[in-house]
């Protein structure tokens, strides 16, 4: 009988764990596409990013009739000074991750991402008042350990990791907080941020600078696909996550930073030995003990309710 009675979710859940395996796996490839415009300032390349974000979602949006809710929005105020932080945090985290590609860091970029879901747990614990289990400050000490490691054999803070886990981190416990969906949230997030961006990009090509002042190029191209290739992996990730256990997508998450790792290695030929690998293994431990506490807790949580 047990059996039979879960069998109809096995469909849903498999298509869960499809959706998220693509949206991480599509943040993990995330290198490739920036790479294709470094020689674009970062600063150019979030403004170009949010326009055409902004277009795509507004499409998305017209095709599915999905806009009842924006006239609700913008009559409180409180939610519209919660989506503007997350917007400027989002920003942030853009222009430092375009920055770090661009800039030959996708290591570092990887170990923001790695360092991100124990940030998450400190952050609940300061600003939500959680309770984390000893497993979890375990994880979090070891990360710890970890980043200083990594301080204090390169002689400087890994400022590109620490930026971007804290930027995401603090946006997704807004977000966590605030009562709109994923397209819902990134439309209203660009819709705050895109006039600013519009009215910059208008002002450098009516002064001649920027990629649109110039001869129409490749990069052009580029920089119009920044939009859906924005949004679809979000859109993917929030079909996955009404899927499937938050604990899977916890699992999957370590998707992206790993590719990006492996690309930053493989492909672009970041330095990668020594001291540095020591760093990461300390973190990697971290993240499975954090995994594998999550997973002992959850299984004895069930445990204890099936009787």
């Amino acid at each position: 009988m047990g059996r039979n009675s879960s069998s109809p979710l096995e469909p849903r859940v498999q298509s869960g764990i499809l959706y998220g395996v693509l949206a991480y796996t599509a943040w993990g490839l995330f290198p490739l596409f920036f790479k294709q415009i470094a020689a674009v300032d970062a600063f150019e390349v979030v403004l170009h990013r949010t326009v055409w974000s902004m277009v795509f979602v507004v499409g998305v949006l017209s095709i599915r009739r999905q806009w009842s809710w924006l006239s609700t929005v913008l009559r409180q105020p409180r939610v519209l000074a919660t989506f503007a932080a997350s917007a400027a945090l989002l920003a942030c985290n853009w222009l430092v991750y375009v920055w770090a590609i661009a800039n030959d860091h996708v290591l570092d970029a990887s170990l923001g991402y790695f360092i991100l879901p124990l940030m998450n747990v400190a952050m609940g614990y300061v600003v939500l008042k959680e309770r984390p289990r000893r497993g979890q400050w375990l994880a979090v000490a070891v990360a710890t350990c970890g980043v200083l490691w990594l301080t204090w054999q390169g002689g400087r803070m890994p400022w590109v990791a620490l930026i971007l886990a804290t930027t995401f981190g603090i946006y997704g416990l807004l977000r966590k907080l605030a009562p709109l969906g994923a397209l819902e949230g990134l439309t209203l997030e660009t819709l705050l941020l895109t006039p600013i961006a519009a009215a910059v990009l208008a002002f450098w090509t009516h002064q001649g600078r920027g990629v649109m002042a110039a001869e129409p190029s490749m990069l052009w191209f580029w920089l119009l696909l920044a939009g859906p290739i924005t949004a679809v992996p979000l859109l993917l990730f929030a079909a996955g996550a009404r899927r499937v256990p938050l604990s899977t997508m916890g699992v999957l998450q370590y998707i992206s930073p790993s590719l990006q790792l492996l690309l930053g290695v493989a492909l672009y030929g970041e330095p990668f030995a020594g001291a540095r690998v020591l760093g990461f293994c300390l973190i990697w431990l971290a993240l499975a003990i954090y995994t594998l506490e999550g997973w002992w807790w959850s299984r004895s949580h069930t445990t204890l309710n099936a009787k």
